[in-house]
């Protein structure tokens, strides 16, 4: 099953808000058998709306349309959806009562505008938003098949899955194809450059087929994607599990995890398991590691508390960093990354302890320290290992590099597998 996405909203095209919504889409169609063949983006206007989902269906003859459908005077796709079918507005009195009990539910009375919420094409299939107050849509007619949802991430999801994929299921079944899917894992890696891979890989890729490998390279690393195409479902499982294990050995150390593992719920795993606790000493990052570990559920068995040791008097005073050490060697250092892994680990009286400074930039680099020079160090059981890292990108990427590289030490000196 073949379709088109158009998203709608001005504010996609000015690029104040990313659209996640037609990657999402897109996911959870393929997921079930459907395969998006375009994606449309357009802004707030009848016009564009209109040539966008026309052309689309003269294509596919489905589409799926988000944005525009809330109370305000930019929301007209709905209008121009009923426009195009020939299908006049009508107002749905059971969704009318139902948006009013929202409302009370909330404690206040419903605002006039969001009565035209309940105005749908006549013929069209309500699709009750338990999220929201904009119903979702299933319109049908001699020009195709016409899917409105709403723009609210949140809301678009959640009429996905209640409401979407279980229709788009039995139309695939009548089409005859039902249990075929388009399905992808994920293999997360870090600390390697993308051509440094796909020269680790390059001999070995034949021996995927049928999956297919794409590079994904950002901030945090490299993902490497699988992905096979309109197969059953037990057979699309079992021929990415047969790709995953021929990548493996070839990722080696720079493998930690797959589908959306993070690094951070990594380390505080193995330290949970080793009956460990973490503390870390933070520069450059300004609590970035902190933030990163803090963010997983369940991290305070493990990770006790840090400090944001940014000028050199509170490394001193609060890590123990001897001040003629600072003088001597700088706060980007070596010797000075050392003694704050130590220090904050002796403070806090943990068994590991992780440390980072650096220079995040723009300013402050110098011809022996250019901006992007980071020093970390992990600190377990009185053993220490340090790394020197040169970090491309802005202010932002170098201190999320950062976190990322302290993390990845961590890492391979709990499994035992050293520096890169």
């Amino acid at each position: 099953m073949d379709l088109e996405l158009v998203t709608i909203g001005t504010e996609l095209l000015l690029g104040f808000t990313i659209d996640t919504n037609a990657a999402d889409i897109a996911r959870a169609l393929a997921s079930v058998g459907a395969r998006v063949v375009r994606r449309t983006t357009v802004g707030d206007d009848r016009a564009t709306i209109g040539d966008a989902v026309r052309d689309a269906l003269s294509r596919t003859g489905f589409v799926i349309a988000t944005g525009g459908l809330g109370p305000t005077r930019d929301d007209v796709t709905k209008k121009v959806v009923a426009d195009l079918f020939g299908a006049p507005l009508e107002l749905d009195e059971v969704y009318l009562e139902a948006l009013r009990a929202r409302f009370a539910r909330l404690g206040r009375p419903m605002p006039a505008i969001n009565r035209t919420q309940a105005e749908v094409p006549r013929g069209a299939a309500v699709l009750p938003n338990r999220w929201g107050t904009a119903p979702g849509l299933w319109l049908e007619g001699p020009l195709g098949t016409v899917v409105l949802l709403p723009g609210v991430p949140r809301e678009m999801l959640g009429l996905l899955d209640h409401e979407i994929l279980p229709r788009v299921r039995v139309r695939i079944g009548v089409d005859g194809a039902e249990g075929t899917v388009t399905a992808s894992r994920t293999l997360r890696t870090t600390g390697i450059a993308e051509s440094a891979l796909a020269e680790r890989i390059g001999g070995i890729e034949d021996r995927l087929t049928p999956a297919t490998l794409a590079y994904l390279p950002g901030v945090d690393g490299v993902d490497l994607r699988l992905t096979v195409w309109n197969m059953a479902a037990g057979v699309a499982d079992e021929a990415l599990a047969r790709g995953a294990d021929v990548l493996r050995p070839a990722l080696g150390i720079h493998l930690y995890g797959e589908g959306d593992a993070d690094l951070a719920a990594v380390v505080l795993s193995v330290l949970r398991d080793q009956r460990r606790t973490l503390a870390v000493a933070e520069s450059c990052t300004g609590g970035l590691l902190a933030g990163r570990l803090t963010a997983v559920p369940g991290s305070s068995d493990v990770f006790v508390g840090g400090v944001v040791a940014y000028a050199n008097a509170v490394k001193t005073a609060d890590l123990g960093v001897p001040a003629d050490l600072l003088e001597a060697e700088g706060a980007v250092s070596e010797q000075t990354v050392r003694a704050m892994a130590r220090g904050v680990a002796e403070r806090y009286g943990t068994r590991a302890g992780i440390a980072v400074t650096g220079i995040a930039g723009p300013a402050g680099g110098t011809p022996e320290k250019p901006v992007g020079t980071v020093w970390m160090a992990a600190a377990l059981d009185g053993r220490l290992e340090t790394a020197l890292r040169r970090f491309p990108g802005d202010r932002e990427d170098v201190r999320r590099r950062s976190a990322q590289g302290a993390l990845d030490l961590m890492r391979r000196m709990l499994v035992g597998v050293g520096r890169a």
